[in-house]
This record gives C-alpha cells, sequence and structure tokens, in this order.
C-alpha cells in the first residue's frame, strides 16, 4: 500500500518517481473500469494518460478530501463521460475479449477465461449507463456505495437500486 499523503508531498516537490509510483500502483484498476465503461481499449488508454497528464499537471493545486484511488477513478469517470458527451455517440461494441490479465500456462484455461470474459462485457454493455457505472465502480473500482453516491451526486438508495437492478439484468443476459 502506498503512503499517499508522502508520495503527493514529494510529487508537490517535482519528484517524477513520485507520480511513476502512483501510476504503477493504479493504472492497472483505472485502465479495467475505463475499458468497461468504454468497451474500447485505445480509448480507455487515452483516457488513462489524459487523466494522469491532467493529474501531474494539477498536483500543485491538489486537496484530497478522500482516497487518492477515488480521486484518480473519479476522474477517470468524469473523463470518460466528457467523451460522451464531446461525441455524443453510444457505446460502440466490443471488438475483442478484454486481454486475460494472467496466462496460466493452460490454453483451454486461458480460452474458457477469454470466452466468459467477452460474455461479460456484451452483457454489462447492454446495461443502461448508470446500472454499467455502477457496477463497475463496485466491482471493479471497489468504491462503496456511499462513494459513488458522494461522485455521483445521488443518494446511496439508488446508487443500491442501480447495483442490484443490474446485476439481474445481467444474470437475465448471461442466462440467455
Amino acid at each position: 500500500m502506498l503512503d499517499e499523503k508522502r508520495l503527493i508531498r514529494e510529487l508537490k516537490r517535482g519528484s517524477e518517481e513520485a507520480l511513476h509510483q502512483i501510476y504503477m500502483e493504479y493504472k492497472d484498476s483505472l485502465l479495467t473500469i475505463a475499458t468497461a465503461l468504454l468497451h474500447d481499449n485505445n480509448a480507455a488508454e487515452d483516457v488513462l494518460h489524459d487523466v494522469f497528464v491532467s493529474f501531474a499537471g494539477t498536483v500543485g493545486r491538489l486537496r484530497l478530501r478522500g482516497s487518492l484511488r477515488s480521486y484518480l477513478t473519479t476522474s477517470v469517470v468524469n473523463r470518460v463521460r466528457d467523451s460522451y458527451r464531446k461525441k455524443k455517440h453510444r457505446m460502440v461494441e466490443f471488438d475483442e475479449a478484454r486481454q486475460v490479465a494472467g496466462d496460466s500456462g493452460d490454453p483451454e484455461k486461458s480460452a474458457v477465461f477469454g470466452e466468459q470474459s467477452r460474455q461479460l462485457a456484451d452483457a454489462l454493455a447492454q446495461l443502461p449507463p448508470e446500472q454499467r457505472e455502477t457496477i463497475v465502480l463496485h466491482l471493479n473500482g471497489r468504491m462503496k456505495f456511499k462513494e459513488i453516491a458522494s461522485m455521483q451526486g445521488i443518494a446511496i438508495s439508488t446508487v443500491q437500486g442501480r447495483y442490484r437492478y443490474g446485476l439481474g439484468k445481467l444474470r437475465t443476459i448471461l442466462k440467455e
């Protein structure tokens, strides 16, 4: 676990190593969130890059009220939302399964995992954006419902409802 306060202090003093440590700690989980929301690996990588460039540029004015992980996750989600507003388009379909994080060395297991990941990603893409975002932030972003509610500016009960209904829809879609 990172000592976030120490790293932020070092970063404010111009430490590139501190930025590198923060990037290495959070890049995988943030990329997973962006990919799940965008369904486009290249666009997700662009969002991640933009978030860290912006973060590095504004770190002198940074005042964290919560954890750095929550701040960066919120930044990714906001950047994804901005891209939708700018392009005014619907989410594109996945053209490939999400990369398998760990290669077990067993081609059969890797193929099954890849197919299951693709099916889950396709099912997620069919959910309304609010439900998809809530599920991704809770499961992939490891955010609590209270954090999601605060970030989205809605009641916790609304977040819980979106999560519950979204999971129900995922079950229905995956059974088909």
